[in-house]
């Protein structure tokens, strides 16, 4: 990209326009004065534009009538619209592989789970460290509703590993938190 853009004059009425969603592995002499001026970051979108993203994705997918985008959006807070399109396509995928006829809801949470933690794992436990793993899932949990006040509602407790973890309890946000206060 930088030899490209050597020779350019400062007059020249060219304007070069590029975009990363990793700029912590540019190349420094990029963002050196004159090559690229100005930046601008592009936030994750809050409930309205989820909402707004996903009626964009589900255009080409048949839905049933329980399946609410709002809910959805909710649902899905920290995703960019990239995690959104990818989450109606995995649902899609799901609700066919189990042999749906309309994406239903169990197979937007089952793509949502698998984006988040990863795909389920077949692995075969021991009753010992299902037992303990189970003991240790309601700790999370214990602690998730004494401390209700100042954490996220509990969304789902399970001991069914997925990726690297044998289980865990999911908080789902209740809105689109900026700030957080901490009470002792």
């Amino acid at each position: 990209l930088l030899t490209e853009m050597d020779g350019f004059g400062a007059n020249e009425g060219i304007i070069i326009i590029a975009a990363t969603n990793r700029p912590d592995v540019l190349d420094p002499a990029l963002l050196r004065p004159g090559r690229f001026d100005r930046q601008v970051q592009v936030n994750l979108p809050d409930c309205k534009g989820r909402k707004e993203i996903l009626a964009v994705h589900a255009r080409n997918k048949i839905f049933a009538k329980s399946v609410k985008l709002e809910n959805i959006a909710e649902r899905t807070v920290g995703f960019s619209g990239a995690d959104l399109e990818n989450l109606l396509n995995e649902s899609a995928l799901h609700a066919v592989r189990v042999g749906h006829k309309v994406v239903e809801q169990n197979d937007i949470e089952e793509a949502r789970d698998k984006i988040l933690m990863g795909p389920k794992k077949n692995r075969k436990m021991r009753p010992e460290d299902i037992k303990l793993t189970a003991f240790h899932e309601a700790g999370h949990a214990f602690v998730g509703v004494h401390y209700r006040g100042i954490t996220d509602p509990i969304h789902k407790a399970t001991i069914i590993p997925r990726g690297q973890a044998l289980g865990m309890v999911q908080h789902l946000p209740v809105d689109d938190k900026v700030s957080m206060t901490l009470e002792i």
